[in-house]
């Protein structure tokens, strides 16, 4: 985590516990010439526009009156979406039993990637159902091996 996103989540954190919100992810990155700070929020209904207005309002006061980022910037608020990241140990703990996708940074079973149900989290392996043609296989994917990985939406 970078110097600027470790700051913003100092200044953000007491905001969204205020608002019981949920911190999802901070970003920020450079994308041709313009930095962004991107800032994602959750409950557990999910949040509105007016929420991350909100939010938006009040971490600019604080980000006003620290000045911890010396160039300009974009500071965009928003709901991670249908497709959320799962970055904690608590987001698969709430995602079990939801589809899932997961990227691994090496081969298990001789595949990279993922899509199945989270079966189960012990808080070192992710244990995921995926259907291979008409049968279900569990497969195990140690937590330390994990890439990436977010809901992912299904349509039937």
């Amino acid at each position: 985590m970078s110097k600027v996103t470790e700051v913003v989540e100092e200044l953000l954190t007491p905001i969204l516990t205020n608002l019981d919100l949920e911190l999802v992810d901070i970003e920020y990155v450079k994308e041709g010439k313009n930095w962004f700070l991107r800032i994602y929020i959750d409950k557990e209904n999910g949040v509105d526009i007016e929420e991350c207005g909100v939010v938006s309002e009040r971490l600019s006061e604080k980000l006003d009156e620290l000045d911890p980022i010396p160039h300009n910037y974009f500071l965009e608020v928003s709901s991670p979406g249908a497709e959320r990241p799962l970055k904690k140990t608590q987001d698969y703990q709430k995602s079990i039993g939801k589809n899932v996708f997961i990227k691994t940074y090496e081969p298990i079973d001789g595949e990279k990637t993922f899509e199945g149900t989270l079966a189960a989290f012990d808080g070192d392996v992710v244990t995921i159902e995926v259907k291979i043609k008409t049968r279900k296989k569990e497969v195990t994917i140690p937590f330390d091996k994990i890439a990436s990985a977010r809901l992912a939406v299904t349509f039937s």
